[in-house]
């Protein structure tokens, strides 16, 4: 089985040009139901029967493993599965009957207006990495941009005449942003950028303090050291500020198709979720306020 998953991971790399990280998922994800099928005596691929792979995703339920773990496993096997039929090597998919299970949708976690104001007033000095920090903050919360949208930014990607930029990840899209998060930038690009910045040729709009690009996990440490200076108790994370973007839009009557495209969600149903929070809200509201709530 193992020089099937290299060849599938091989098809996937060169052909499908899939990503490194997605390339690593679903090679662990067969590895792990390779090495339960051959402590079960099954060894090779055409010997695997739809049982036997339904005993594979029970045994991930009687483990523990998250839902959403098994489903993506349930998607990595399928994903195999058609591989080794579109081949040859097969001459039925077992896949074809396997069911994820269903993933709960939880209501995504938002801070309140007065929140995001104490976490975006923290970095508040004179030096680079302070000034930097505002920057990113303010056009995150601005924007509602995913962090690795906003590390990846270049400066021809902003126009600070027109208070926008342009994101390419996905389908392009073009996102306003408004004076506080234009005040931040231009005071970062105002010298400090190219001050922190290595390499001076570089479009790259934000470098870390060694004048490298910013990484994800280097700005997920810097939002959670600004959350706790804030004395926010709640677990925040940059997907936050995106979830407290699109919630405080809603709430405010922005409608869900721009809230959508401002997201870069594919699908409205996704975005839809912003307006039950919404709802939620007001029934809160509704019950405080009302004699007979």
């Amino acid at each position: 089985m193992e020089k099937e998953i290299t060849a599938f991971i091989s098809y996937l790399h060169n052909i499908k040009k899939t990503s490194n990280n997605t390339e690593m998922s679903y090679k662990r994800d067969l590895e792990k139901m390779e090495h339960f099928m051959v402590q079960k005596g099954i060894q090779n691929v055409e010997d695997v029967t739809e049982e036997a792979l339904d005993g594979y995703i029970q045994y991930l339920e009687d483990n523990h493993f998250a839902t959403a773990t098994i489903s993506r496993n349930v998607a990595s096997i399928k994903a195999f599965y058609h591989f080794l039929l579109r081949e040859g090597i097969v001459k039925k998919d077992v896949s074809g009957n396997l069911k994820a299970p269903k993933i709960e949708k939880k209501m995504p976690e938002v801070m309140s207006p007065e929140e995001v104001v104490r976490l975006l007033e923290q970095p508040n000095g004179d030096s680079p990495k302070e000034i930097r920090d505002k920057a990113m903050l303010e056009l995150l919360y601005a924007t509602g941009i995913r962090v690795s949208e906003l590390i990846t930014l270049k400066i021809s990607d902003i126009n600070l005449q027109m208070n926008f930029l342009i994101c390419h990840a996905g389908k392009e899209r073009i996102i306003p942003f408004g004076g506080a998060a234009k005040k931040a930038l231009d005071r970062y690009l105002d010298g400090v950028r190219d001050s922190m910045i290595e390499d001076k040729k570089s479009d790259i709009l934000f470098a870390n303090c060694s004048g490298q690009p910013m990484s994800r996990q280097g700005f997920w440490k810097l939002i959670k050291y600004y959350a706790q200076k804030a004395d926010i108790k709640a677990d925040i994370t940059p997907h936050t500020l995106r979830h407290s973007f699109a919630a405080h839009l809603v709430e405010n009557g922005a409608d869900l198709k721009s809230v959508q495209e401002m997201l870069g969600h594919s699908d409205i149903s996704t975005t839809q979720i912003y307006a039950h929070l919404n709802h939620n809200h007001i029934r809160e509201v509704y019950v405080k306020a009302h004699p007979r709530g």
